[in-house]
């Protein structure tokens, strides 16, 4: 019976040692405000203890658009849509809670309508009556839960990659490689609980290049502003918090009532979010225009910038507003 305990004994300090050596601590909050929140980023309190963490560039008195990031990742994905638009537009983005430097919900309410409460709160701290809202991914499925909660807001709508939708059955091989890592392990029960604590950069490394097929987006510097700011204080434990959500569609009678202009921009090769999806919300949604991008993946705004900006911008010409007059 001895060699059974002194077995049990050895296993738990050879399980305490690993675990010393591959826990990946939380990152210094201070820090990473130094490195990723420098001008022109301000915090913006929104309410219920709520921090935002966004960038508000461009004319003031401009055709104002909005743009909201996905899972995991952060107002920086829009970088290169910025660089282009603020000269004549003034374009805002920010970090939803539970990503960023905006950090966890003090509530933990990661439920699809506390993001629109958000992002209703963010544009009338800013002073914003109607505008242009646009969103990829995670952030598409709230931009358009915006849409059907408040139409009068909204001059025009922009899903990239959207999620929101229903699950299609697309009759998929399921030996085919596909998806994405971490959101795989965030999803999985008993594994996901050690993703707090240990959550090594190769794993960040490997989602992102699963979610591309321009490798060159998944790059030494994203992978890193990824793997950092997901450890930032809070950040873990709200993605596994999210991830526990059952997954929440608009049923299609709530799209088909969207009656906002809407540009939905897909890359043909995502394999998050087939195109199929993509063609489902062009059917659906009554005024819609559609560009599918051959050879592209999840993240067209990155991938694909000089096509994802040429059809933007004569459809932003059409339906941003001449001005903002709040």
């Amino acid at each position: 019976m001895k060699w059974i305990w002194r077995g049990l004994l050895a296993l738990l300090v050879v399980l305490v040692i690993a675990f010393l050596i591959f826990r990946t601590p939380d990152t210094d909050a201070a820090a990473m405000r130094a490195k990723y929140g420098g001008p022109p980023s301000q915090f913006v309190a929104i309410g219920g203890g709520v921090t935002v963490h966004l960038r508000d560039e461009g004319p003031k008195d401009g055709p104002a658009i909005v743009l909201l990031h996905g899972s995991n990742a952060d107002l920086h994905t829009w970088e290169p849509w910025v660089a282009a638009l603020k000269e004549r537009y003034r374009v805002i983005r920010f970090d939803q809670v539970g990503h960023g430097l905006t950090g966890p919900d003090p509530a933990h309410d990661y439920s699809r309508d506390n993001y629109v409460a958000d992002i209703l709160a963010v544009v009338d701290r800013l002073g914003l009556d109607r505008f242009v809202l646009a969103g990829n991914s995670m952030g598409g499925k709230h931009a358009l839960a915006f849409a059907a909660a408040h139409p009068q807001r909204l001059t025009g709508l922009v899903l990239v990659d959207a999620s929101g939708g229903p699950m299609l059955d697309l009759g998929n091989n399921e030996d085919e490689d596909s998806g994405n890592i971490g959101f795989a392990i965030a999803q999985t029960p008993g594994i996901n609980l050690l993703v707090e604590q240990i959550t090594p950069r190769s794993l960040i490394a490997q989602s992102l290049e699963q979610s591309v097929s321009v490798k060159s987006v998944a790059s030494e510097t994203a992978v890193d502003r990824y793997w950092e700011l997901l450890r930032y204080p809070g950040n873990r434990r709200a993605t596994l918090k999210r991830f526990g959500y059952p997954y929440d569609p608009l049923t299609e009678a709530q799209i088909a009532a969207i009656d906002t202009p809407t540009l939905i921009l897909w890359g043909e090769d995502d394999r998050l979010i087939p195109v199929e999806a993509g063609r489902w919300l062009a059917r659906t949604i009554p005024n819609t225009t559609l560009a599918i991008y051959p050879d592209i993946g999840h993240l067209p705004h990155e991938e694909a910038v000089a096509a994802t900006l040429s059809d933007l911008g004569p459809w932003l010409a059409e339906h941003a507003p001449a001005t903002n007059p709040r």
